[in-house]
């Protein structure tokens, strides 16, 4: 072979090389906006710091209630994944055309615990059944999941005629901590995942799980964000063992 015939071969061998195959998508960074609910805020910016650390897409987290991130989404809000507090919402969604049926799945299971910043009474229970308390906080159970679970479990004790003058709601379960936490009410239902060591609670009751429906919460895809990179990569990641493990560790359950 002549010196010109195998320059022109080497020539047509490195431009092979260097051009991507027409059926190859080339990734690039992305960003996505996740719409999460309040009780899972916290662990929602942890795994948002590991995905980012593992990945070069970028979450943007916006958190609310459950029932307020809903009407959100229904009103136009450019959200791409909506983690929510209940199975509800998320199915209402893709039944309505705004997410997609195939990415709806539960990613935790939550818990419910009685709360009070006082140290005095450590039975939380007794206190809550004898009605020793000016003020009982729940989250909106319109809005919240887990504060329609409260209602469930003053319903089974027999305690919600009682109560009703005394309660007082937070819009979401983040409020509704804080109202424990400053002592602006007695008693509080909260999420366990809210629980840390230094937290400001004196005194906690973790409510069997019988007394309410479970608490599992469904995250989905919304349909605006069926081709964006950084949303499939989150639910993707979302499956994993890295993101599992923290959420286990925060207080959820994982199926």
């Amino acid at each position: 072979m002549s010196r010109r015939n195998r320059l022109i071969l080497i020539l047509a061998s490195l431009l092979a090389s260097s051009v991507p195959s027409l059926g190859a998508r080339p990734t690039h960074a992305e960003e996505a906006l996740v719409a999460v609910a309040s009780n899972f805020a916290g662990i929602a910016h942890a795994l948002e710091a590991d995905f980012e650390r593992a990945t070069e897409h970028e979450l943007r987290i916006t958190t609310g209630s459950t029932g307020k991130l809903f009407a959100q989404i229904v009103h136009g809000a450019p959200y791409d994944v909506f983690l929510a507090a209940d199975r509800a919402r998320p199915s209402r969604l893709v039944d309505e055309g705004y997410a997609i049926e195939s990415s709806r799945r539960t990613y935790a299971s939550g818990r419910l615990a009685l709360v009070s910043k006082s140290r005095e009474a450590a039975d939380l229970q007794a206190r809550l059944s004898s009605g020793a308390f000016n003020r009982l906080a729940i989250a909106n159970p319109d809005l919240a999941p887990y504060g329609r679970a409260a209602m469930e479990v003053l319903a089974k004790l027999g305690l919600a005629e009682r109560a009703a003058p005394r309660l007082v709601m937070g819009e979401n379960i983040g409020q509704t901590y804080a109202l424990a936490a400053t002592g602006n009410a007695d008693l509080a239902f909260v999420s366990t995942s809210q629980l840390r060591p230094a937290d400001r609670i004196g005194s906690l009751w973790r409510v069997p799980a019988e007394l309410h429906a479970p608490i599992r919460q469904d995250v989905v895809l919304l349909v605006q964000a069926k081709e964006n990179e950084a949303a499939l990569a989150f639910l993707t990641y979302l499956d994993g063992p890295a993101a599992r493990a923290k959420i286990t560790a925060a207080g959820y359950e994982v199926e």
